[in-house]
């Protein structure tokens, strides 16, 4: 008569055995895991394969800046793809966003946004008829080919758009890219000559027809000659006038050339857009509440060069009705972004808030954060917006600092128009008897009493 293994009859063992596999099996899995997470799976059908292969001599992956993102976790819930990719697909088909739309002004002018003065510029930011028509940049010939107008104009669901002068920054490919998203997604990068020659050094760019492409970015070459001295106020014409360099788009993405994505372009607009029914997402700045508070960091690190030009920008807004922020602003939990990133739905407010943003943006400086609450607060439509925390913008983009060169000029004497101005010290430096901010600096610092 056969009897049974002493192994098998022991039934501790048994267990013993299997929790010591699963226990080596997940210690193995977590060690060789790329993102060091247990079983971490995506729920929307990513590529497994890398979108492009760079040459190790272009360093697209240099200088990244370091977060405490847990990679194990998420701040923020995304939705299944294929959910969000049939809402999409059916808001894009059944808009009706052209309708709607802004009118706006025509004509001929010495700078590409008309260069229009204070008065005349908020002058528009009620906008309550729609026959009126809206000063909105184009008063010079956007200078691209033919060839890439047409796609431009081609897009008519979701736009990704981002862009490099001056060979700041690398160009890095999306990550975790769905299976239907480039059939739905169009990824745009606009570069200008000195960009467009390091491409061609390295080989990347590829060719087809009169179309240029770097993996999934299709390269949209820009003569920066006709535009803005100032390279920083050309890449602003793409950041804030996106729904007129893509007329028939819907949704539309932009990311600063620092940023990598690594979330789905869908699912970003579908969880941060579509489902807070908002007109516009973007991140809250990691320090500051307060408008003022990155004026004066503006000032002190010399991240714009004409300090009286600073100064004189918050005194106007000051004059005209800029607050620091306060409860009363909820739902806006803050007066200062980070726009590195910044999704929209295309519509009359989003629109009109783009509109209204380049315009003080030409006026002033490219400094857009120095604006962003004075128009939000102050236009009509208001402006559905989700300011996100700083926690879910770590999750869905990596961050790199900008080319580090040593062999060519500093971005930031590159970023300067002419000679530096002579300047004060600081934004409000003996200034405060009698600066048109001095009651926002107050009520800013809790001083302020009735």
């Amino acid at each position: 008569m056969l009897s049974t293994p002493l192994i098998y009859q022991s039934k501790l063992l048994c267990f013993s055995l299997l929790y010591l596999f699963s226990t080596l099996f997940l210690a193995l899995y977590t060690s060789l895991h790329p993102t060091q997470c247990l079983f971490r799976s995506s729920p929307f059908d990513p590529i497994q394969v890398p979108l492009f292969s760079y040459p190790p001599t272009y360093g697209e992956h240099k200088y990244a800046i370091p977060t405490n993102r847990n990679h194990c976790s998420s701040p923020v819930y995304f939705s299944d793809y294929w959910i969000a990719l049939q809402e999409i697909q059916d808001l894009c088909r059944n808009s009706t966003v052209s309708s709607q739309d802004l009118r706006y002004m025509e004509g001929n002018g010495e700078s590409f946004g008309g260069n229009f003065s204070n008065q005349k510029r908020m002058s528009y930011f009620h906008h309550l008829n729609d026959s009126v028509e809206i000063p909105c940049g184009f008063f010079k010939k956007f200078p691209v080919s033919d060839s890439d107008r047409m796609t431009m104009e081609s897009c008519n669901g979701v736009a990704v758009v981002s862009a490099i002068f001056n060979n700041h920054d690398k160009i890095r490919q999306p990550k975790t890219l769905g299976s239907k998203t480039l059939d739905n997604v169009c990824f745009f990068m606009f570069v200008d000559d000195i960009t467009l020659k390091e491409l061609n050094h390295h080989q990347l760019i590829s060719r087809e027809s009169f179309q240029y492409s770097v993996g999934v970015w299709r390269i949209l070459k820009v003569s920066s000659t006709h535009l803005y001295e100032n390279p920083a106020m050309n890449g602003v014409i793409p950041k804030y006038l996106v729904h007129r360099l893509f007329p028939n788009s819907k949704f539309s993405i932009w990311i600063d050339a620092k940023l990598q994505l690594m979330v789905d372009p869908l699912l970003l607009i579908h969880t941060l857009v579509v489902s807070k029914k908002v007109d516009m997402a973007i991140s809250k700045h990691p320090y500051f509440t307060h408008t003022m508070e990155e004026a004066l960091a503006t000032a002190r690190w010399r991240k714009w060069w004409d300090i009286d030009a600073l100064r004189l920008q918050m005194e106007t807004y000051c004059e005209n009705g800029l607050e620091p922020w306060t409860p009363t602003k909820l739902p806006y939990p803050s007066d200062v972004p980070d726009s590195a990133l910044i999704l929209r739905k295309h519509g009359p407010s989003s629109n009109l808030f783009s509109c209204l943003m380049f315009n003080e943006l030409e006026a002033f400086n490219p400094r857009d954060q120095l604006a962003f609450a004075y128009i939000r607060d102050h236009m009509n439509p208001k402006l559905r917006l989700n300011m996100f925390e700083v926690e879910v913008f770590e999750q869905v983009a990596l961050e790199y600092r900008h080319n580090l060169q040593k062999d060519r000029t500093s971005i930031r004497e590159i970023s300067k128009p002419g000679k530096p101005k002579r300047v004060s010290q600081d934004l409000f430096v003996n200034s405060s008897c009698c600066s048109k901010c001095q009651k926002y600096l107050f009520e800013m610092w809790g001083e302020y009493h009735n």
